[in-house]
C-alpha cells in the first residue's frame, strides 16, 4: 500500500501531471461558475419568502463587478461576461420578487389567498 502512495505522490509532483492540470482543469472553473445563475433560475419556482435579500444584493453586485472585469481583461472574456450577465438578470428577478413579497403587499396577498 505504501508503494501506491509513493508512486501517486511522485506522479503528482511530475511535470506531466502539472501539464494535465493546466490543460484540463482550467475548463471546470467556468463550468462551475455557471452554477450561480442556474441555481437562481431554478429558484424562480420557489416561494419568495425563501429569498435572502442580502445574498441577492451581494450576488448582484458580484456579477456587475465581474461583468466589467470580463470586458476589461485582455483578451476579452465573453464567456465570463455571458455567465455574469445571466446571473445579473436572474438576481434582479429574484430581487424584484423579494421586494414585491416583503414591501409591496405580496406577503399580505398570499396570506389572504390562503385564508380565503
Amino acid at each position: 500500500m505504501s508503494s501506491f502512495f509513493s508512486k501517486a505522490s511522485q506522479y503528482a509532483a511530475s511535470p506531466e501531471f502539472r501539464t494535465y492540470l493546466m490543460r484540463y482543469f482550467h475548463f471546470w472553473g467556468p463550468v462551475a461558475n455557471w452554477g450561480l445563475p442556474l441555481a437562481a433560475i431554478a429558484d424562480m419556482k420557489k416561494s419568495p419568502e425563501l429569498i435572502s435579500g442580502n445574498m441577492t444584493f451581494a450576488l448582484s453586485l458580484y456579477s456587475i463587478l465581474f461583468m466589467r472585469f470580463a470586458l476589461r481583461v485582455q483578451p476579452v472574456n465573453y464567456l465570463l461576461f455571458a455567465c455574469h450577465a445571466t446571473n445579473e438578470a436572474a438576481q434582479l428577478c429574484q430581487g424584484y420578487r423579494y421586494i414585491n413579497y416583503h414591501y409591496f403587499g405580496g406577503k399580505v396577498a398570499e396570506e389572504t389567498t390562503k385564508s380565503a
